[in-house]
C-alpha cells in the first residue's frame, strides 16, 4: 500500500491543474497516482504566512472546495476520505483516497469553532505553522514570538486531541515541538520532514526529536525537498541564481495561472531546473529513511513527499508515478516487503487510527 502524508496539490488546483489528465511536468495528478500504485494521499491546504487571517480562511475553503470538485469530476479515480476504514474500502474498490490536511493553522484564526468546522469538512491534520510565527505557535523559520506554543496553541493541542485530529509539527520550532510532545495526550506526527543529522536545515528533526516521536507512538514522513535532503543542494552560485530566478517565474505564474505566456515561461523554467541543477536522488531519500528508522523505529517512519510544493524533486522521483524507484532502493538495502509496506503507507494509517482511538 502507498499513502503519502503530504502533497501540495490543492495549490495546483488553484493554478488550474486538471487532475483527471496526465499533465506534463506535474508532480501529481490522478493518472500518475494510479501509475504509481498510490492508494491515497493527504492533500495540504497551504496558506502563506504573510496572508491575513480572513484571507487565509477564505483561501483554505476555496482549496478544500476545489479538492471536492476534483473528486466529484473523477469518481472512477478518487474520493474525499475521512477515516482509515474508508480508505481501506476505497483500496478494495480501486479508488484513490484523498485525505485533507491544513498547512499553517492561520485559517482557524483564534477560534476553536473554526478548527472544528474544518475538521467536520474533512481536514484530518493541522500543520501548526508554516514559515512564520502565528497565533498558535512559533515556526522553525522564525521562532521568536511565543517561545513555543502560544496560550491559544495549548488550547488547540487539547481540542485536536479531543477531535482525533493529527497534530503536525513539520515547520514547527524546536520549542514548539517539545511543548507538543509534553502536552499532547495522543501521538504526534511530522508529515513532511527529514533528519537534521544528515542535512542541517533547521526544518529537519534532530535525533532526539525522532526518538521522541517514536516513544510517543507517532510518525515522521520523509520529505523529498532536495534542500532538506542534502546540504550541498543549491550551493553552486550559478545553480543558486537559477533557483532564485525560478522562484520569480513561478510567482508570476501563480498570480496569472490562466495567462498562456506565464504558463509557457514556468514550463520552460521547470525543464531548465531538471537539466541544469544537480539534485540528490533516491539514495539520499533512502538514507533519511534509514536514519529515521534507526532513531524513531520501523513502526514510525513513512513518506511525506511534499510533491507539488517543491521546485525540484529528487533524481529518480520526478513525480508520483516513479514511486517504485524508492521501494526498489529499500529492497536493495535489505528491507522486507512487510517493512516496505509499513514505510510506504501502513505506518501512516496505523498512527491515524491510534490518534482517533485516543479521542474516543
Amino acid at each position: 500500500m502507498i499513502y503519502d502524508s503530504h502533497m501540495d496539490t490543492p495549490s495546483q488546483l488553484m493554478r488550474l491543474r486538471n487532475l483527471g489528465i496526465d499533465n506534463p511536468l506535474a508532480h501529481v495528478d490522478f493518472p500518475k497516482m494510479r501509475t504509481g500504485k498510490v492508494d491515497g494521499a493527504f492533500f495540504a491546504l497551504y496558506t502563506p504566512a504573510e496572508m491575513a487571517p480572513d484571507a487565509a480562511t477564505r483561501y483554505a475553503l476555496e482549496m478544500l472546495s476545489a479538492v471536492y470538485d476534483a473528486a466529484d469530476a473523477n469518481p472512477d479515480y478518487a474520493a474525499v476520505t475521512f477515516t482509515p476504514d474508508e480508505a481501506a474500502q476505497n483500496r478494495e474498490d480501486g479508488i484513490i483516497s484523498l485525505f485533507m490536511g491544513m498547512e499553517n493553522g492561520s485559517p482557524i484564526q483564534e477560534s476553536l469553532s473554526l478548527l472544528r468546522t474544518f475538521y467536520r469538512l474533512g481536514v484530518s491534520y493541522v500543520t501548526l505553522t508554516h514559515n512564520g510565527d502565528n497565533a498558535i505557535a512559533d515556526c522553525a523559520a522564525v521562532g521568536k514570538r511565543w517561545g513555543g506554543l502560544s496560550p491559544f496553541g495549548k488550547q488547540v493541542v487539547a481540542e485536536m486531541n479531543a477531535l482525533g485530529m493529527m497534530i503536525d509539527l513539520s515547520h514547527a520550532s524546536d520549542q514548539t515541538f517539545w511543548d507538543c510532545i509534553k502536552l499532547s495526550e495522543a501521538p504526534i506526527v511530522a508529515t513532511h520532514s527529514c533528519c537534521r543529522s544528515l542535512c542541517s536545515h533547521k526544518r529537519n528533526l534532530t535525533d532526539d526529536m525522532l526518538q521522541a516521536l517514536g516513544e510517543k507512538d507517532g510518525y515522521v514522513g520523509i520529505n523529498y525537498n532536495p534542500g532538506f535532503l542534502s546540504d550541498d543542494f543549491g550551493k553552486d552560485p550559478a545553480e543558486a541564481a537559477l533557483l532564485d530566478e525560478a522562484d520569480r517565474v513561478e510567482a508570476a505564474f501563480i498570480k496569472e495561472p490562466g495567462n498562456p505566456e506565464k504558463v509557457k515561461a514556468w514550463n520552460r523554467m521547470q525543464e531548465r531546473l531538471l537539466t541544469e541543477v544537480r539534485r540528490p536522488g533516491v539514495k539520499e531519500v533512502a538514507d533519511h529513511i534509514d536514519h529515521a528508522v534507526k532513531w524513531a523505529g520501523i513502526d514510525h517512519v513513512g513518506i511525506g513527499s511534499d510533491f507539488d510544493g517543491i521546485l525540484l524533486t529528487p533524481a529518480g522521483l520526478e513525480d508520483i508515478a516513479h514511486s517504485d524507484s524508492l521501494w526498489d532502493e529499500l529492497r536493495r538495502r535489505g528491507y522486507s516487503q512487510t517493512q516496505i509496506d509499513q514505510i510506504s503507507g501502513g505506518n501512516l494509517m496505523e498512527v491515524y487510527k491510534r490518534i482517533i482511538t485516543c479521542s474516543q
